[in-house]
């Protein structure tokens, strides 16, 4: 089901770790970003955007990772956006002859038979100094970082006050940070600063997981997510709700001092 988060906004939430496909009108049908989960989810999304009346006409992946870069038939044949860094860094996923067993090695067990392999990372590089998605709809500015994974990119919509955040920004998730980068914690606090500047600007985030935020969340989000890393720079054990014994999902304190030891070790 798709529920209205701004003027012409909309999200579909999966029941895989809250992660949410987001929707946006234009003038001649909808940008599609990151679509997901499983194969009857993405039916659902598919019929919903028939009902309204509303073909895909683009798509984009905020990053490479495989949550975020699948596609159903039933969306159609429509330019699929993503970074240079994000196209590359999946194809070159894709490359190696056994990458379905590579990328089924990460699957939940509980969804892996539901996630359909078959048009996973078909995506499109932008320019590298791209700053808009090329579609014909309202703006949507490319804010691309280094957090969490290459090729990372937030979609700013000014018109609409709405921030799509990819994998960060979530109240259920803490930051994770790409630990194969050469900078990870420098690289994910100066996305946050990219962030900040933008923040007012918005009154709608939405994570790649998690609950919409709006208004006043949007900075409080930024800030949970800046104490957090600096906790891990300092090497200090920070009050994170979402890492401590009240965790939203049991195996994020585990994630959490796995992220510490690859840091310190």
């Amino acid at each position: 089901m798709l529920t209205k988060v701004a003027e012409g906004v909309y999200v579909h939430e999966s029941e895989f770790i809250q992660s949410n496909s987001v929707v946006v009108q234009g003038t001649s049908g909808v940008l599609l970003i990151d679509p997901g989960i499983t194969a009857d989810e993405m039916a659902d999304l598919a019929n919903d955007l028939r009902a309204m009346g509303r073909a895909v006409v683009a798509g984009f992946a905020t990053h490479p990772d495989w949550d975020h870069v699948l596609w159903h038939a039933e969306f159609g044949d429509a330019p699929r956006y993503g970074t240079a860094r994000c196209a590359a860094s999946i194809q070159d996923q894709l490359s190696h002859a056994d990458w379905t067993d590579r990328i089924a090695e990460g699957l939940p067990p509980e969804y892996a038979d539901q996630i359909p392999m078959e048009m996973l990372g078909q995506i499109n590089a932008l320019p590298p100094d791209a700053e808009l998605v090329p579609w014909d709809g309202p703006r949507v500015r490319v804010i691309e970082h280094r957090a969490h994974a290459p090729g990372h990119a937030a979609l700013l919509i000014p018109e609409r006050r709405v921030l799509v955040a990819g994998d960060m920004l979530s109240d259920i998730l803490m930051p994770f940070l790409d630990l194969e980068a050469t900078t990870p914690i420098d690289d994910y606090l100066v996305a946050l600063q990219l962030f900040e500047r933008v923040a007012d600007d918005v009154d709608v985030v939405v994570p790649g997981h998690g609950s919409v935020g709006r208004h006043e969340e949007v900075r409080a989000r930024i800030e949970q997510d800046r104490a957090y890393v600096m906790a891990l720079r300092d090497g200090v054990d920070g009050d994170d709700p979402r890492v401590g014994p009240s965790a939203p999902l049991e195996w994020l304190p585990d994630i959490h001092r796995w992220q510490v030891q690859r840091l310190t070790g």
